[in-house]
């Protein structure tokens, strides 16, 4: 018999897989999670509410609307107190004390002195008027009995029935018993309505001055997306701009500054207004807090300006509608008027739109001319516009030099006389031959006019585009004399100065375009020697100094506040040429764009103009001149051409060689060729045919010399 032993102590090897007892884990469940209690929830639900976007809208409009009824009401009452009293005329007899103008003040108290004793003679008038008005009743009442009686003394007689005698009279009464009837009916609607109708009436008042709270304001007048201008506006942004003096000013104002104001004028696409200042602030101070005004005005900066007029101390701001600016104008009445034609002398070239939205147009007529501001921002459109309006004027004569040389320039093959096109330091010395060209013609025609004073020349319109290229050239002629700079030593500056100084006299005139001025591009007797300057957008306030003149920019003009990019073909313009607002020196003008393919069908118009003009390219002066050919090139497709014109062409094409030629030096050339000029209509002219038979002639000489 087997006994069980049982060990009374704790086994200390470690169990084996075989024998580990089994272990079971009972993991309870989770408690239930704790209800929200109702507070929490119903807090929730009273912040997501009250939080909601379109509960804050609803509760933005209720205090709108009813900002709108209470504030009408009390501009509503503020009206009628300043119609019954002389508060007014108090407020602005402050006003125009508090701004130092006594004239203004002693004004405005005279009619003050004239309201009261007005307003005392009505008073005096009502003593005596209770008595008057019974008198008037009673006088009334008995002319209108009689009235209708003898009316009924009629009707008796006609039909014989005596009652008729107070038809009339009857008849009256039952309308005036009828009409008290009506407004027996009426009047308790009345009573209902009528303070429903005042209210709205408030309502509507409120609504139109924008009488609320900013916060509740709708978003698109928070913001001052087509926020019109008013006075109360302008005197905020004008108290707001951090000049001490002017905030001062306006706070003493009894009219809170509105005395400073006139009357703001719709003007294109925008609004102007001028402020006179009050005593101790500087128009300057206006001037150049130029961006924290127009944010004032929520307007961006480039939507506001700021010149000086003629008065005293007061500065005119205009003030477009918000994104008017951005809008393009329309197309140029060169492109949609097949008709328009031009005159030099009288004419006036569709060049853009001010910012009024009035057309600018421009005179050229002996005006030299300057373009200038960053590169690609419209200068060469801007000078082409003009030029293809010239154009239209067949008496004009170009002579152009495009040192861009990109084809800007290429419709005017065909009307130039002299057309240059390229940007190398080749191009930039025939340019400056060319200009010196035109120093000789115009010295000629100066010694004519002096021997003839009766003598009228065509124009001469010597154009150089991108010129900073011809004052750059670092190339030299073979006296040593630079081509480029801006001394006495260059060619190009001594030349342009020249025209400059006596050109208009006898219209030999200048135009030039040129990009990122400074002095040493576009030195200061060259820019200074400019009848119209214009200027794109440069870059700083120096630069527009140098573009237009420290005059204008010191009176507003500002072409370095224009925005690279999105104002491309906006100019500045500093003219005695263009129409200019009394009291600015400058304005700001909306260039037309005229497109390539437009400029191509204006330039053919011009071309119709003109007997076939035979455009010079660019020449080399060095070789030896075939003059029987020459004159053959000067004439052209034209049938014939006089004398004079020949040998100004020849002239124009080399001046080195044909300076000394004359009538009897061409009639020499022909007739060594077996042809002479003939006359027409009583003037000597060369006919092209018979310079074709002087080139066969020449030619066949030489054939029958080389086969001897």
């Amino acid at each position: 018999m087997s006994e069980n032993v049982v060990h009374l102590h704790k086994p200390t090897d470690p169990p084996t897989p075989d024998t580990t007892p089994t272990v079971l884990t009972v993991v309870p469940d989770a408690p239930p999670a704790r209800p929200v209690p109702l507070w929490v929830r119903s807090g929730r639900a009273v912040k997501t509410a009250v939080t909601h976007e379109r509960t804050r809208s609803t509760g933005r409009a209720v205090a709108r609307h009813a900002s709108y009824t209470f504030n009408g009401g009390l501009i509503v009452a503020r009206r009628t107190w300043d119609g019954r009293t002389g508060s007014r005329y108090e407020r602005m007899i402050r006003a125009a004390e508090a701004a130092g103008n006594l004239e203004t003040a002693e004004e405005w108290e005279e009619r003050l002195q004239r309201f009261r004793a007005a307003r005392h003679h009505r008073r005096m008038d009502l003593l005596h008027s209770p008595v008057e008005a019974a008198k008037g009743v009673a006088v009334g009442a008995g002319m209108s009995i009689g009235v209708l009686v003898a009316l009924g003394v009629v009707m008796a007689i006609n039909t014989g029935q005596i009652s008729d005698v107070i038809t009339p009279l009857s008849a009256t009464i039952d309308f005036i018993a009828l009409l008290i009837r009506i407004v027996q009916i009426v009047w308790g609607p009345a009573l209902t309505i009528g303070p429903f109708l005042a209210l709205l009436a408030l309502w509507s008042v409120g609504r139109k001055q924008h009488a609320a709270p900013a916060w509740a304001l709708p978003a698109n007048v928070r913001n001052g997306e087509g926020e019109p201008i008013t006075p109360s506006i302008v005197v905020k942004a004008l108290r707001d701009l951090g000049v001490p003096a002017l905030a001062r000013a306006i706070k003493e104002m009894g009219d809170a500054g509105a005395s400073m104001l006139g009357p703001i004028r719709i003007a294109g696409c925008g609004v102007e207004v001028d402020v006179t200042l009050p005593s101790g602030v500087a128009t300057n101070e206006v001037q150049n807090k130029r961006r924290k005004l127009a944010e004032n005005l929520t307007r961006h900066e480039h939507e506001v300006f700021i010149t000086i007029p003629e008065a005293a101390r007061t500065v005119r701001l205009w003030i477009a509608d918000s994104g008017a600016l951005d809008e393009p104008i329309g197309p140029s009445p060169l492109v949609t008027d097949e008709t328009l034609t031009a005159n030099y002398k009288t004419g006036r070239a569709p060049w853009g739109q001010d910012l009024r939205g009035d057309a600018a147009e421009l005179s050229v007529y002996q005006r030299h001319l300057l373009v200038t501001g960053l590169s690609n921002q419209g200068k060469t459109a801007a000078l082409r516009a003009l030029a293809l309006w010239l154009a239209l004027d067949r008496t004009v004569q170009f002579w152009i030099a495009d040192l861009k040389g990109v084809g800007d320039w290429a419709p005017f093959d065909g009307i130039a006389k002299v057309l240059i096109e390229g940007p190398s330091d080749s191009h930039c010395i025939q340019a400056t031959e060319m200009v010196e060209d035109a120093v000789e013609e115009m010295n000629r025609r100066i010694e004519a006019v002096r021997k003839d004073p009766s003598l009228v020349f065509p124009p001469l319109i010597v154009l150089v585009d991108e010129a900073q290229k011809a004052f750059m050239c670092p190339a030299k002629g073979e006296d040593g004399r630079p081509y480029g700079g801006a001394k006495a030593t260059s060619r190009y500056f001594m030349a342009v100065r020249e025209i400059h100084n006596q050109g208009r006299a006898v219209d030999v005139l200048m135009w030039q375009g040129t990009q990122d001025p400074t002095d040493q591009n576009l030195p200061k007797l060259v820019r200074e020697g400019a009848h119209t300057r214009a200027s794109l957008v440069v870059g700083t306030e120096s630069q527009a100094e140098m573009a237009l003149g420290a005059k204008a920019v010191n009176a507003g003009a500002a072409p370095h506040l224009l925005r690279q990019g999105l104002d491309k073909g906006t100019l500045v313009v500093a003219s005695d040429g263009i129409a200019i607002p009394a009291g600015q020196s400058s304005i700001t003008v909306r260039t037309h764009f005229i497109d390539d393919e437009p400029a191509a069908e204006i330039a053919a118009r011009a071309k119709a103009l003109r007997d076939g003009v035979a455009t010079l390219h660019a020449i080399d002066r060095t070789e030896e001149r075939d003059a029987l050919a020459d004159v053959a090139a000067v004439i052209g497709d034209a049938a014939r051409m006089r004398t004079d014109e020949v040998l100004k062409r020849l002239h124009a094409l080399d001046t080195a060689v044909y300076r000394e030629w004359n009538n009897v030096r061409l009639k020499r050339l022909l007739e060594e060729h077996g042809e002479e000029p003939k006359k027409s209509h009583g003037v000597m002219v060369v006919r092209r045919d018979d310079v074709a038979r002087a080139l066969a002639n020449r030619d066949a000489d030489g054939s029958a010399s080389a086969s001897q």
